[in-house]
């Protein structure tokens, strides 16, 4: 299942989860290749996923609302966001904290990413609400843990009980791994 949300001739991209139980997830990243990376690893994972793929924090304002405008899903919610650490104009930073002041988002589960394993980016990020700091690329293991933040906030199914997972999906630990990564961008 394909729809585009469109907004003042703008188009954001959604890739049908499988259903209404799929983990929506909006991936904020101001690389295409790296959305469609993204895209990929979450749409083949057996329809467990929702992806809303957006290139840049002011278009994720928007889609969660937070920019004055009424948001453009405004009817359904988001289960996780997975944002880019770096990017113009608003980093992934200023759209976590974003969220995180905002009364209607504070809970939702924020995973930050990036090509670079800064350890005071990953405590400041962490300090201040984000619930994972992910290594690029991303890795299926990754697509597992982000899977489990959204737990919490999945629906109850229609016969009274709650979704439980297989034990494989679930993360074993989310301990950071060390990797080479090219980090040509200047961070501020």
């Amino acid at each position: 299942m394909e729809e585009q949300v469109k907004k003042a001739g703008e188009e954001v991209d959604t890739i049908g989860g499988g259903g209404g139980e799929a983990v929506r997830v909006l991936v904020v990243d101001d690389s295409p290749s790296d959305r469609k990376i993204v895209e990929m690893l979450l749409k083949n994972s057996g329809g467990l996923f929702e992806v809303i793929a957006v290139e840049s924090g002011e278009k994720a304002m928007e889609v969660l609302g937070l920019n004055g405008v009424t948001a453009l899903l405004n009817d359904k919610n988001i289960d996780v966001i997975l944002t880019d650490y770096c990017m113009p104009q608003m980093t992934g930073y200023d759209l976590l904290k974003a969220v995180k002041e905002h009364s209607s988002y504070p809970s939702i589960p924020v995973v930050m990413m990036s090509s670079e394993n800064d350890p005071q980016r990953i405590s400041r990020c962490q300090g201040d609400g984000a619930i994972d700091f992910i290594l690029k690329p991303l890795k299926v293991k990754d697509v597992q843990r982000l899977r489990s933040y959204s737990l919490g906030r999945t629906p109850i199914s229609k016969s009274g009980t709650k979704r439980k997972l297989p034990v494989d999906w679930i993360a074993e630990s989310s301990s950071y791994e060390t990797c080479q990564c090219c980090a040509e961008v200047a961070v501020s």
